[in-house]
């Protein structure tokens, strides 16, 4: 049959208007949107270029690792310690203080929810904690908590004390010089790997994982060679590994589990998995979320106590005493215990200050899910909300000449969201008691063990996009006539 003319002619025409209506339907509903915002009492600040805004000023003040000095503090002047930008595309309202820290933090999935770069989730797993609620993220927690109570810790401290000294001696010893921060990373790796997931942490894993997270904060398009496509590639490798390990993990489970794993993280994961609470993408992107959230982190904290025990003798002299006493109590070759751990109260005031000066991440970004009222301004439904560290970790009122280290500021408590290398609030770091093991022990050992010295004591810290020292932090190191 010979389509109706009329039909034919019509259609473009009809088609035509309709898309003109659409249109001005969006127009006018983009009008009223932009004078209601004008109409609420939002923060003061500049949002500068169309889309762009002042994206290119905060990338600059990054990678230099001055964006709290160079982009923050003079906008802060300006505007008070709460303003508005507009980040990459999107409106964003920059807080600053304890009291910020406490209500956004305090508030997630009530005011806010975690915001993280497309690349970022997508690498990670779209089913880790990164992007779903609030009832996965309880049930994680509570996995952690039993993981790493008081009598796992007691269990775990040999084990990473055996890691410990396997490292030094494998990569340490027979050697003038070490990479620092190379050196740590390759060990919270294996210690994560090893003690809270029962897998070993084999060379070729390592480096598999370091490709992932080369494009964490990539550009999220699949080029070929682009980092985040050479990282999407090292993510479906991971990926088949974790599954392998799961599945195998889930057969013996189902076999009877062994009491040697009650303790180990990926076990209590499983066992969900077994009763249905998780699914098995759930468990292996959790799984890589945890990795990746311990191994930079970890390393740049050891990295820089070093850094700054190498510009403080005199504290570097009192920490090794606290070392040297530690060891009066013990036989050539005895491992050290969790209350050996707890006896280096001067080491972990080193350590805070450390982070205090050098937090492993600038911040975070929120989003609201509701329009949010706080200290008088309004912060529009799906704007983003960028807490820092670096607000209450260099305010001289909680940190009098906050340039300056000082790890006696220390020995009294902290109020509460002023020191939050660890985060806080529902996101603060749930394997923050491991990577503390970690520090302190890989620190004893390095100091009963070696005589050290920075190589360039003034290396510039970089950031791309977290923080790290330019060469790797690399030392002069000899053994101890012990």
């Amino acid at each position: 049959m010979a389509p109706d003319m009329a039909s034919v002619v019509s259609w473009p025409f009809s088609f035509s208007i309709l898309s003109l209506s659409i249109s001005l339907l969006l127009f006018l509903l983009l009008a009223i949107k932009t004078k209601s915002c004008k109409k609420k009492n939002l923060p003061p600040g500049d949002m500068g270029l169309p889309w762009i805004g002042e994206t290119v000023q905060f990338y600059q003040a990054q990678v230099k690792n001055r964006l709290y000095h160079e982009f923050v503090l003079p906008r802060m002047a300006k505007h008070g310690p709460i303003f508005k930008t507009r980040l990459m595309g999107e409106p964003t309202v920059v807080v600053i203080g304890a009291e910020a820290n406490r209500f956004f933090l305090s508030n997630e999935f009530k005011f806010v929810i975690s915001s993280w770069p497309t690349a970022s989730v997508e690498l990670m797993g779209k089913d880790s904690i990164m992007g779903k609620g609030p009832e996965l993220h309880r049930w994680l927690r509570g996995a952690f908590a039993s993981c790493l109570n008081c009598a796992a810790l007691e269990a775990l401290a040999p084990k990473v004390c055996g890691l410990v000294t396997a490292h030094l001696d494998t990569s340490w010893r027979g050697r003038e010089s070490v990479h620092l921060f190379h050196s740590a990373k390759i060990l919270a790796f294996s210690i994560v790997c090893e003690c809270l997931l029962g897998i070993k942490a084999e060379k070729g894993l390592v480096e598999t994982f370091e490709r992932v997270l080369g494009g964490v904060f990539a550009v999220a398009v699949e080029v070929p060679g682009s980092e985040f496509w050479k990282a999407k590639r090292a993510r479906k490798e991971i990926g088949k590994v974790l599954r392998g390990v799961v599945r195998e993990r889930k057969e013996e489970m189902e076999r009877g589990l062994r009491e040697e794993e009650e303790l180990m993280l990926l076990s209590r994961l499983v066992l969900g998995l077994v009763r249905g609470e998780v699914s098995e993408e759930e468990v292996v992107d959790n799984v890589v979320l945890l990795i990746f959230a311990a191994h930079d982190t970890t390393a740049l904290a050891i990295s820089m106590i070093f850094r700054m025990l190498g510009h403080h003798p005199h504290c570097y002299d009192r920490l090794l005493q606290e070392h040297v006493e530690i060891n009066k109590g013990k036989r050539d070759g005895e491992s050290l215990t969790w209350e050996d751990v707890q006896k280096m109260k001067y080491t972990w005031q080193v350590a805070r200050e450390s982070m205090r000066l050098f937090p492993p991440i600038f911040g975070s970004f929120r989003k609201a899910i509701v329009d949010i009222d706080y200290k008088g301004f309004k912060i529009p439904k799906g704007w983003k909300v960028l807490w820092t560290m670096h607000g209450t970790h260099y305010d001289p009122q909680y940190f009098p000449q906050p340039e300056i280290f000082d790890p006696s500021r220390f020995e009294k408590p902290m109020p509460p969201y002023v020191f939050i290398p660890f985060g806080g609030g529902q996101r603060s770091c749930a394997g923050y008691q491991l990577a503390k093991l970690n520090m302190l022990i890989f620190i004893h050992y390095i100091v009963t063990r070696f005589e050290w010295s920075l190589l360039d004591p003034h290396e510039p810290i970089v950031v791309d996009p977290l923080p790290f020292p330019s060469k790797g932090m690399p030392i002069k190191i000899y053994p101890k006539l012990l």
